[in-house]
């Protein structure tokens, strides 16, 4: 992000990032670009749901007796992520803040990694993108919980949504949002506006959003003023998570 921020604004030089850009403020002390004011938004590209895993041992049959578990073993109980700021983490931040439970989380340098760990038993649970757990759930070779989206996800149809399963309002899902450089010619911004809306619509990055688990947003959420609201709603959501969970990078 920073090296688009600080990058001519031409129009040829454009981001795509994903729910970071509204963690970040809160998560780095020095942060060298401010999401709000540094960039030109364009618009809301797609949502990736999550799902709560677990390792297919794991006794809980269900997310009730999931929250049940962990609150009454949480020193013994550890949980999974991708590492500092990765939507794992943020997930699993959400959720020890919704129990009003502290677990032990294990870190790891990226999904893959963490998601080995799950399959072999050395870590009990975690939280992760659609696009990273689908094939294991439809293997059944871990367990899962619930996804956390509103409605059910349609790759996982089987899947109560975290709202359905008893976690009333939890709701987390990985969006990404297309950028430029702050001061970028409006006539530039409209033009990557209207391509990214063309995109969305177009049935082949449907099919491959589908695949992957996600889905494009709505039209009405391609534009910069959505980009603007979404962001700003991020901001304000997670920097009290994340500020009460005392977690910080340099």
């Amino acid at each position: 992000p920073n090296r688009v921020a600080k990058a001519t604004p031409d129009g040829y030089t454009i981001l795509i990032h994903h729910i970071g850009m509204s963690t970040a403020p809160a998560l780095y002390r020095k942060l060298p670009f401010n999401p709000m004011n540094d960039f030109e938004h364009i618009g809301l590209i797609n949502d990736t749901p999550m799902t709560l895993v677990a390792k297919k041992d794991f006794p809980p049959k269900d997310l009730k007796e999931l929250i049940a578990y962990v609150k009454k073993n949480k020193d013994k109980v550890t949980y999974a992520n991708a590492g500092l700021g990765a939507a794992s983490h943020l997930c699993g931040m959400l959720f020890m803040t919704a129990i009003e439970t502290d677990l032990t989380t294990v870190p790891y340098k990226g999904t893959a990694p963490a998601m080995n760990d799950l399959l072999g038993g050395q870590v009990d649970f975690m939280c992760d993108q659609t696009t990273n757990t689908t094939s294991q759930i439809k293997g059944e070779k871990i367990k899962v919980y619930g996804v956390t989206t509103k409605k059910r996800v349609a790759s996982l149809p089987n899947v109560p949504t975290m709202d359905e399963a008893g976690l009333k309002g939890f709701e987390v899902s990985v969006w990404h949002g297309l950028y430029a450089p702050k001061g970028t010619p409006k006539p530039v911004i409209d033009k990557l506006s209207k391509a990214l809306l063309a995109a969305i619509k177009d049935t082949t990055v449907k099919q491959r959003f589908a695949d992957l688990g996600a889905e494009p947003v709505a039209e009405k959420s391609a534009t910069p003023e959505a980009l603007r609201t979404q962001l700003k709603a991020e901001i304000d959501r997670w920097g009290p998570i994340i500020k009460k969970a005392g977690v910080y990078a340099d």
